[in-house]
């Protein structure tokens, strides 16, 4: 039975973990694991059920001393932050899950990247690690669609699937001398880091790529956001209006609509109408938009004015603070 050491840091982590328990021998796992976190409960409770080893410590020295002592037949990597260098992959058989059609969208962030690009597929690329960002040969690849009204976490639990049927077979098979399928670098595109300022609304651009920003931000990532009256509003779930009225007098962030039995405000884009349902101010629970705008005078985004108000109040308050201490 092919041996296996599993570097899992995120999502993906417990569909590699399955795949790879039902064919090979897991000697261990790589993860930071958080114990109060949702998302680690499942893995952490298969780990110890099998009695698979967990170590805390993803620096690069703990994996470099881990295949060392170890030896695996193959070192499997379903999501990692870092590019491991050519002294550790060079200890192993280095395989790893990456979700996007390689070439296509190397680097970070790939399935949120594209749904924010509007594609119409994404994919799961299980290939050799070389030195170049996610460059080496192609050993298994599959393309799903991506729908118009799919989420993040709609794409990732099928990817995941993907990943939980095809993994195992993926290593055993690489582990037995299949080399795979070159890639094209010529082809090749990338994504950059995403932080969560980066999700800010922009309400001035179209309904449909502030609707893709949305999806591709929904949980477990940390959400599209916009303000109201000063206040970051993370915006959960939203649909475009199909045929809205036509504007043409448009201030774009401007509330138009409100339906309190239904929950939803309706809001002036760059060149339609957003229809908004669920959302969270900073701190608060989650809950329907109509429940936090409740007039149509209102406009969501920050303003200069918003800004210039806010800095004279602070002004304010300095002067009052001034005078007291006299």
């Amino acid at each position: 039975m092919v041996s296996v050491l599993l570097i899992g840091l995120g999502s993906t982590t417990l569909s590699a973990l399955e795949s790879l328990l039902a064919k090979c021998n897991v000697q261990g796992l790589v993860r930071n694991v958080d114990l109060e976190s949702d998302a680690d409960a499942p893995i952490v409770s298969l780990a110890n059920e099998v009695g698979i080893p967990i170590f805390s410590d993803v620096s690069q020295q703990n994996i470099k001393s881990l295949v060392l002592k170890f030896n695996p037949d193959c070192v499997v990597v379903s999501s990692y932050n870092q590019i491991l260098p050519p002294e550790i992959t060079a200890l192993s058989t280095f395989i790893n899950v990456h979700y996007s059609p390689l070439p296509h969208y190397r680097g970070r962030a790939n399935v949120n990247w594209a749904i924010i690009n509007d594609e119409s597929c994404v994919g799961i690329t299980i290939h050799q690690i070389v030195p170049d960002l996610d460059a080496g040969n192609i050993l298994f690849q599959q393309l799903i669609p991506l729908h118009s009204d799919d989420n993040v976490a709609d794409l990732y639990d099928r990817l995941n699937e993907i990943q939980r049927q095809y993994l195992a077979d993926t290593v055993i098979k690489a582990c037995h001398g299949y080399k795979g399928v070159p890639q094209n670098n010529a082809e090749a595109t990338y994504c950059c880091t995403r932080l969560p300022e980066d999700g800010e609304i922009d309400w001035s651009a179209s309904t449909r790529s502030i609707d893709c920003l949305i999806r591709a931000l929904a949980t477990p990532f940390p959400g599209a956001y916009t303000y109201f009256q000063g206040q970051k509003l993370l915006i959960w779930s939203a649909k475009t209006v199909k045929k809205p009225s036509n504007y043409v007098g448009r201030i774009p962030g401007r509330i138009i609509g409100r339906a309190k039995t239904e929950g939803y405000v309706d809001v002036l884009t760059g060149d339609g109408v957003l229809r908004i349902f669920q959302v969270q101010l900073e701190g608060k629970e989650r809950t329907t938009a109509a429940n936090i705008v409740k007039s149509v005078k209102s406009t969501l985004g920050l303003r200069v004015s918003d800004l210039l108000n806010r800095i004279q109040t602070l002004e304010q308050e300095n002067l009052r603070l001034k005078a007291n201490a006299k």
